[in-house]
């Protein structure tokens, strides 16, 4: 029972997704030129990050139980369920305390720029994608993309509060990455989507036209990712975003010739090894 509780609370705040946005707080940290935040701050940026995240995550979850529940993929999550977390009305509540609780911790121990970057991915995420977009446009995830763009931010904003090229043009490979990203795995649960009546890209416009702007998408991100050279990145970047940059596009154009459910389901995972290498090679790089 342990176990499965751990499980289901690593489900419900959405934790493994709270580690990416974390390590994107990270790697903005990294790149931004400027006196390092001491260990105790960048733990608590780490922190309020996670918990910034796990709130809007939470929250995500406790409004989509309804169409969660029509999905194979999300039939078996907490609120629909019922299992350990009941959909009660008081969750909301204790969502926005907790949002509030790594704002106002973020903005105390670090800086008011981290706190405030931090209440906007929470927003973008919780309320602008979860609320007002992902039921009504298929441009949804483009707008939701914001959400990691602003956990660089904040994490640029430790170091120095107002952002400078090189954290900007990370955040901007963030916002590029989600959609290509999501827009994967959308056309492999396609049907499940379109059976919930949920506009994602490829139920609007269908396979093979989303498989070939997923890949436009990724082109954008891969050209985007490199522009840091120009601005002082080294060796161990270049590596790292060559590297994951070629082996995601490689990806990509497989999927834009053969727009299947596995084929989008490997490109879903090359998208995720592409950021990760990235990311790797920036805090690789800040360290050495």
């Amino acid at each position: 029972m342990t176990i499965n509780l751990i499980r289901q609370t690593v489900s419900i705040f959405k934790l493994r997704i709270g580690v990416t946005i974390v390590m994107a707080a990270m790697a903005g940290l990294a790149i931004t030129p400027g006196p390092a935040p001491s260990s105790g701050q960048i733990l608590v940026l780490a922190l309020t990050v996670l918990l910034a995240s796990a709130s809007s995550g939470g929250f995500n979850q406790y409004f989509e139980r309804d169409v969660d529940g029509l999905m194979a993929r999300t039939a078996n999550r907490p609120f629909v369920t019922g299992q350990h977390f009941l959909a009660l009305k008081y969750w909301p509540l204790i969502l926005s305390l907790m949002l509030a609780g790594a704002v106002l911790w973020a903005g105390v121990v670090l800086n008011a720029a981290v706190a405030l970057h931090l209440f906007l991915g929470a927003l973008v995420y919780g309320v602008v994608y979860t609320v007002w977009l992902k039921r009504r446009t298929s441009l949804n995830i483009v707008v939701g993309g914001l959400a990691g763009s602003f956990a660089v931010l904040a994490g640029a904003a430790a170091v120095d509060p107002v952002p400078g090229p090189l954290p900007l043009l990370l955040a901007g490979v963030l916002f590029l990455w989600t959609p290509a990203h999501f827009w994967s795995l959308a056309i492999a649960r396609g049907d499940q989507y379109a059976g919930a009546g949920i506009p994602m890209l490829p139920v609007v416009i269908g396979n093979p036209s989303a498989a070939w702007v997923t890949l436009l998408s990724s082109i954008a991100l891969v050209i985007t990712s490199l522009l840091p050279l120009l601005y002082g990145t080294g060796w161990i970047y270049l590596t790292g975003a060559a590297l994951g940059g070629a082996y995601f596009l490689h990806r990509s154009i497989q999927l834009a010739r053969n727009p299947t459910p596995r084929a989008a389901m490997t490109n879903f995972i090359g998208s995720l090894i592409q950021l990760s290498l990235l990311q790797l090679a920036i805090i690789i790089e800040a360290l050495v």
